[in-house]
């Protein structure tokens, strides 16, 4: 018997939940990470699920089922690495829902953090972030005086939780 492994498939654009439903009619084991945004439309505001990794989708089987995957509608092909199927390690997938898990319902960057640029203009400057909305962060710079506004889509937090050390990209 060939051993299982989790693979990647890349799927056509925003086809990955499609493909997801398709694979596991067949009895294929996937998994698709999923996280929650807020999309406005002209008439009101709802929470969707959208895909971790835009295109992409992990499946747990053998390579002799693997190489009959790109026959679904949807998924476009195998990705490989060095002429092989690429394989993610079992540990790596476990991080990726550790990850979902501990980001599900919260803000990565909070007021009153203290936040390194690494990037652009400011970078390696730091700051404290004295406020947020939806699409900006304001930090106040001491060593400059000011307060600069930088996109929140682009923040990461960096050391263990509940650490005030952070990096802003």
């Amino acid at each position: 018997m060939l051993p299982e492994n989790w693979y990647v498939l890349y799927t056509a654009p925003r086809a990955e939940k499609m493909v997801e439903k398709r694979l596991q009619l067949e009895g294929v084991t996937v998994f698709l990470p999923l996280y929650k945004a807020k999309r406005a439309w002209s008439d009101r505001v709802k929470v969707v699920d959208l895909p971790l990794f835009s295109s992409y989708i992990f499946v747990h089987c053998n390579e002799v089922k693997l190489r009959t995957l790109p026959a679904y509608q949807g998924v476009v092909r195998v990705v490989f690495y060095l002429g092989r199927p690429a394989v993610v390690r079992d540990f790596e997938i476990e991080a990726i829902k550790e990850f979902l898990h501990i980001a599900d319902g919260n803000r990565i960057i909070s007021e009153g953090d203290m936040v390194t640029i690494v990037g652009g203009a400011f970078a390696k400057r730091s700051g404290v972030v004295v406020k947020l909305d939806e699409k900006h962060s304001y930090l106040y710079i001491e060593e400059m005086g000011c307060v600069a506004c930088v996109e929140t889509v682009n923040m990461e937090k960096s050391g263990k939780s509940g650490e005030k050390n952070k990096k802003l990209f």
